[in-house]
């Protein structure tokens, strides 16, 4: 029987669900989440419905769709389970994420589950089509890889990328992780992007980022995307939105 997380479970992995599974799980969540978060309650309603009449085996064939779910699903279910648990238990959970973890959870993703996404629309609808394609990713992981390597964290979601312009969220010594966003366009088209990306953050209210503009063909680029997510996770001020390009 589907459930929520006991807490000693709360950080247990599940195996992945099926297509029919996904669509059991949202409508779970639905009901699990009404008397405690009305609001998470409304956001999986609203995703629920995009996918209803999609058939399971479409479901799973839609790779990008079924991620997407499957991260959703793992997120409200950790999130309601905190809701549901002592304040005692509550922050003794909370201890044991890492910096992104606990942001995630504590400020960005309620953040989410609250306000209005003026963009949650069109990217459902994307993803729904399997017209969305994860762009950078390969370069993303490869940088998830650097930060780990350097004793970094990092948390990588569709809502923060698709909302909240953050492809990797990344701390090292700082308790206050960095929200970062790469690209790789035509230098022509930078300053509008970086504008965009600015007014995203400041609309989600994100106290401070790093947008990195890079040339794949620069020799050392990876490494120098890491360092500079480290460095200024670690040392960029508060109200600050830097941006690089090489």
């Amino acid at each position: 029987m589907t459930h929520l997380l006991a807490s000693d479970d709360l950080f247990a992995v599940e195996p992945p669900l099926k297509g029919g599974q996904l669509k059991e799980r949202l409508q779970f969540l639905i009901h699990a989440a009404n008397p405690i978060a009305p609001f998470l309650a409304h956001r999986v309603e609203e995703i629920y419905r995009g996918v209803r009449d999609v058939k399971p085996g479409s479901l799973v064939a839609k790779r990008v769709l079924s991620a997407f779910l499957l991260q959703f699903i793992s997120d409200a279910t950790v999130w309601l389970s905190l809701e549901s648990v002592t304040k005692t238990e509550r922050e003794k959970y909370l201890a044991e994420m890492n910096p992104t973890e606990r942001y995630w959870y504590e400020t960005l993703f309620p953040k989410w589950l609250q306000e209005n996404d003026e963009k949650f629309y069109t990217w459902k609808q994307k993803i729904r089509q399997g017209v969305f394609t994860a762009s950078d990713t390969d370069i993303i992981q490869v940088m998830a890889n650097g930060i780990l390597n350097q004793e970094g964290a990092f948390l990588q979601r569709y809502v923060a990328d698709l909302s909240m312009a953050t492809d990797l969220v990344v701390s090292r010594h700082s308790k206050q992780p960095l929200c970062v966003q790469i690209t790789s366009l035509s230098p022509e088209y930078i300053e509008e992007k970086y504008r965009r990306w600015k007014r995203t953050l400041l609309l989600w209210k994100i106290d401070r980022g790093l947008f990195i503009s890079y040339n794949p063909s620069s020799e050392g680029y990876v490494n120098r995307i890491v360092n500079l997510a480290l460095y200024n996770s670690d040392n960029l001020a508060s109200g600050n939105y830097l941006k690089y390009c090489f």
